[in-house]
């Protein structure tokens, strides 16, 4: 059984993530979760944590095994708890160098967007290998575990910039960081369906990339006067999106 409540019980403050999902009454949590909770949280069989798996689900979960590699839990509870924003956002990024890449993807976490997709420029600095995808995923759990998002944001894999562009569905709105672009704000689209935000690398997009994006019906926009870093200005158009999107319940104009 679901409880859609807010879990009122004594259980540690941090939130654990385990996979695979949880889909039974036992669960068993491994790897460096195991060796937070054990030596730096010092939970002893008995304790109640708090789980998520990315199913869209919180777990209270009692220790019933303890050992330094793994930890043994029967499950108590099952609460459907969202912290989603009231639209998806599917964000192409040109992804910045070093540790930027974790900022980056640590806000578009807490912002609570959809999807990132990393995207590959002409001026692109950075083109994500095979270990990408693994080392962003573990910047994504570890955002999640702290702003309690229940939901992980997808690493897609990454693609052409210009064929990103031909292949967004055309009904939802698109919008592109340029700072030729038109200032930010309503377009009179529906902000409810998923919205599609893309921003380019260091130097920007080329010529050609702003042409493909305007051929496939993008909307170019302004961010201000200043020249943003490629993860400033996806969050703060993240941030825009979300702050205009219209409530599930609110009515069309």
């Amino acid at each position: 059984m679901i409880d859609s409540r807010a879990s009122t019980g004594d259980c540690m403050s941090e939130r654990f993530f385990i996979e695979p999902p949880i889909t039974h009454d036992r669960a068993l949590l491994t790897g460096s979760e195991v060796h937070h909770l054990a030596g730096v949280m010092r939970a002893e069989v008995g304790d109640e944590i708090t789980l998520f798996d990315g199913s869209g689900c919180e777990f209270t979960g009692r220790i019933a095994a303890l050992k330094k590699d793994r930890c043994e839990l029967a499950i108590l509870k099952r609460r459907a708890i969202s912290r989603e924003p009231p639209l998806a956002i599917i964000a192409g990024v040109a992804l910045p160098k070093g540790d930027r890449q974790k900022w980056l993807v640590e806000k578009l976490t807490e912002l609570g967007v959809t999807q990132l997709v990393p995207l590959l420029t002409a001026r692109g600095v950075v083109q994500p290998g095979e270990g990408a995808a693994s080392r962003l995923r573990r910047s994504v759990i570890e955002a999640s575990k702290q702003c309690g998002r229940n939901v992980l944001l997808e690493i897609a894999p990454p693609v052409e910039v210009s064929q990103w562009f031909d292949s967004m569905p055309p009904l939802h709105e698109r919008v592109l960081a340029d700072p030729s672009g038109e200032p930010f704000g309503p377009s009179g689209t529906n902000l409810r369906g998923p919205v599609y935000i893309a921003v380019g690398p260091e130097g920007g997009f080329t010529e050609a990339e702003i042409a493909a994006a305007r051929a496939a019906k993008w909307r170019s926009v302004s961010l201000g006067k200043s020249i943003l870093r490629i993860e400033t200005a996806a969050i703060a158009l993240a941030a825009a999106c979300i702050a205009l999107a219209k409530p599930a319940n609110e009515k069309l104009d």
